[in-house]
């Protein structure tokens, strides 16, 4: 039995029902939504964020094999190993992590791994990948195009955040508006005079979720302002 297989056993063994059937709904795990046909074991996330400590030493091609199963926190487990790793490994890690994107396919795996494998490796890096992300047509890569930056901008490097927040203003997908207008926020925390200069050429066309998750902290005279077009 595999590295990968043992995990997998003891995951299985914390499983709670109750728990997973309200993930499978959360999570929109039905037919032709986001998540269809995801499983879930209904594990909590700090219990699974205890083990990836206790497992950070296992192999690389292990935390992959892991990030293979059909088992949605058998993935996230394997991609907080994977954070974990990208500490000391994270060229290497972060090559596997692009290699397999097509297994980070929800938006807490997205949120919980792309800005510390990807945004960390890119930020000495060239970070022309993340633009190639952000052109994909998947939701996936699009959302780890985005959420990546979130290791920039907590350096106060806003660029790529804005660059890729504009490619994605026309983007169809609900969880893209919340994901760039999360980003857009996080900016303004840090610089608000930055994220305005963003804002005001663009809220107009913004789709509303965008808009309205970008502006979320803005005083409320302001927030309104924006809201119903007045600026």
């Amino acid at each position: 039995m595999t590295t990968a297989d043992n995990i997998t056993r003891q995951l299985k063994a914390l499983g709670n029902k109750t728990a997973a059937d309200h993930a499978q709904r959360f999570f929109k795990t039905g037919p032709g939504q986001y998540g269809e046909g995801d499983i879930f074991l209904g594990i909590k996330v700090p219990v699974l964020r205890k083990l990836a400590k206790e497992h950070r030493d296992i192999a690389l091609d292990d935390a992959v094999e892991l990030l293979q199963s059909p088992l949605h926190e058998v993935r996230l487990l394997a991609l907080l190993i994977m954070v974990l790793q990208a500490r000391q490994n994270g060229g290497a890690v972060y090559r596997a992590y692009l290699a397999n994107t097509h297994r980070i396919n929800n938006w807490d795996l997205v949120d919980v791994s792309a800005e510390h494998i990807v945004g960390a490796h890119l930020f000495e890096n060239a970070r022309k990948p993340l633009y190639r992300l952000a052109k994909s047509k998947s939701l996936w890569e699009r959302r780890i195009a985005i959420i990546a930056t979130f290791y920039f901008i907590r350096r106060n490097q806003f660029n790529d955040t804005l660059a890729i927040a504009d490619l994605l203003l026309n983007d169809k997908e609900d969880l893209m508006h919340k994901a760039v207008g999360w980003m857009l926020r996080e900016v303004g925390k840090r610089d608000l005079n930055v994220e305005e200069d963003f804002l005001l050429p663009h809220y107009h066309k913004m789709p509303r979720t965008m808009l309205r998750y970008a502006i979320e902290k803005f005083p409320e005279p302001k927030r309104l302002d924006y809201l119903h077009g007045r600026l």
